[in-house]
């Protein structure tokens, strides 16, 4: 199959969340989508074309959310299904993720939805455009830590991206990773775990210092 076929072979999925439900667009087999010149050169999978429980977990978790015009951030946005959560919640939400792809199906499944989200591709390496709108009242991320440099590059992000009235909400499975991050992290946040299902959605809140 070539690339541009697998980008417009669509499944579209209904996701019920406490306020309705979301229509969202995914490639039918992601990996078609597989650019091995990338994969060679950074070993950049296509995990954005999925639609994972911990994504689901978290739109569901901010549609029971008001969230009033909070300027809300997602990390790694995939599909959007987060993102388009939050703006139907009343967020203020910038979806961003490091593929192209996920940003241009990201704004598809918005104009679907009627939601309003602004998008940015964005590596978490060069973050300069996040931390130049920094602080934000919401950082979400959803299944994030499956790679040991994401774990190093979260662990110095997410405390540039909040103040001490930031809310940073990280939904996942149960990685091995994910456990490793919550020890680093514990030394900057105060964490509250609470599961849903098999995803544990994790909230951090920035520690005041003194």
């Amino acid at each position: 199959m070539r690339a541009g076929e697998a980008h417009e072979d669509l499944v579209d999925e209904m996701v019920p969340l406490a306020r309705g439900e979301l229509r969202i667009l995914r490639p039918r087999d992601s990996e078609a989508l597989l650019d091995e010149d990338a994969f060679e050169h950074e070993e950049f999978l296509p995990y954005w074309a999925e639609l994972w429980p911990s994504g689901v977990a978290l739109a569901r978790d901010i549609s029971n959310r008001s969230l009033r015009a909070a300027r809300t951030v997602e990390l790694g946005c995939g599909l959007g299904l987060p993102s388009l959560a939050a703006a139907l919640a009343g967020g203020r939400v910038l979806a961003t993720d490091w593929s192209p792809d996920a940003i241009e199906m990201t704004q598809r499944n918005a104009t679907r939805s009627g939601a309003t989200v602004d998008t940015l591709v964005c590596d978490w390496a060069r973050p300069d455009a996040l931390l130049a709108r920094a602080p934000w009242d919401l950082v979400l991320g959803a299944d994030l830590l499956y790679e040991h440099r994401n774990v190093d590059q979260l662990t110095d992000l997410l405390p540039r991206l909040v103040d001490g009235s930031g809310e940073i909400l990280l939904a996942d499975p149960g990685r091995v990773l994910a456990e490793e991050f919550l020890e680093r992290a514990a030394g900057r946040f105060s964490i509250r775990t609470t599961g849903h299902g098999q995803v544990m959605i994790h909230r951090l809140l920035l520690l005041r210092e003194g």
